[in-house]
């Protein structure tokens, strides 16, 4: 299937911000708003920004769901940025109508609980999306780091080449294919459902936030057993943080956790990787082309567009 590439952005081009799954107030997307502007863009908030909700969501599933569809319809959108994760786009993922997205295609933007989309519409409709900073990111001047720029320049259509560190537990190589994955939580929470991931042939990203040791070996138990980590052509480790364990020690630490279920297979390797939840968390087109090189002296993730 010959993916899609949405068109990037131009100057004037609209932006839209929703929060398909957990609530945030309006001010705390202010400063997302301001950058965005600055970019040359405009912005068009949905209903579920800084909402009358009372609880966790952002909205009912049916308010959720008709913000985001909303988004997704209007010709005069180009872009629709996710404000923030958290939980519930997989309570509304079925309901979404993707016929106009089709026609359509523009770029979706988030991480976390937006893995969901990503991979729902990389595995349904093979069109690239933008696993990238969202709304939070933005706050205290922090849109001029290199990871939120990276997501400028990612709309703007510039060829990506990021740069990560050595690891001990890297394993050297070259490998070539199509870029897909997200949170291991929601990748695992997807395997068996329409949102599930065909992973053969491809290079395979992973990064998570605030689990409990035992639940990312059960994970990663969840990805081998479902074949998902037998024929990649490439993985790449981004940042796992805020890891917990239990009273009694589960006896090793993530990477080693993670290298455990991979060390039999022979396609190349990087831990540590800059993508994450926290600020080290470059744009990556889930679905687009990419060269992974792992190298004694360094890492390299660029964009691969001659084929």
């Amino acid at each position: 299937m010959k993916i899609k590439i949405p068109p990037y952005l131009k100057t004037g081009n609209t932006i839209g911000l929703v929060c398909p799954a957990g609530f945030m107030p309006l001010e705390k997307v202010q400063d997302c708003i301001n950058a965005l502007e600055s970019w040359g863009y405009k912005i068009k908030t949905g209903r579920t920004i800084g909402g009358a909700s009372t609880n966790y969501f952002s909205g009912t599933d049916e308010e959720r769901l008709a913000d985001l569809q909303a988004m997704l319809d209007d010709k005069n959108i180009h872009a629709v940025m996710c404000a923030r994760g958290g939980y519930g786009v997989s309570r509304i993922i079925d309901q979404i109508n993707f016929k106009r997205f089709k026609k359509n295609p523009k770029w979706i933007i988030g991480f976390s609980d937006i893995t969901v989309m990503h991979s729902h519409i990389f595995s349904n409709y093979g069109i690239a999306t933008l696993h990238a900073p969202m709304a939070a990111a933005f706050q205290e001047n922090e849109f001029l780091n290199p990871y939120i720029q990276s997501l400028k320049k990612a709309l703007e259509g510039e060829v990506a080449r990021y740069s990560g560190q050595t690891h001990t537990l890297n394993r050297n190589g070259k490998a070539r294919g199509e870029l897909v994955g997200g949170n291991l939580a929601l990748l695992s929470h997807c395997v068996g459902t329409d949102s599930d991931i065909n992973t053969k042939g491809k290079i395979l990203f992973l990064e998570d936030i605030g689990e409990y040791l035992y639940n990312i070996d059960r994970m990663m138990n969840q990805l081998k057993r479902s074949g998902k980590l037998d024929k990649l052509a490439g993985l790449v480790i981004g940042k796992f943080t805020d890891n917990k364990d239990t009273d009694r020690p589960f006896g090793k630490n993530v990477y080693d956790i993670i290298h455990g279920w991979i060390k039999e297979f022979d396609y190349p390797v990087c831990f540590d990787f800059p993508v994450s939840h926290e600020k080290e968390n470059y744009a990556l087109k889930v679905g687009g082309r990419y060269l992974l090189q792992v190298k004694n002296e360094e890492v390299l993730l660029q964009e691969d567009r001659k084929n």
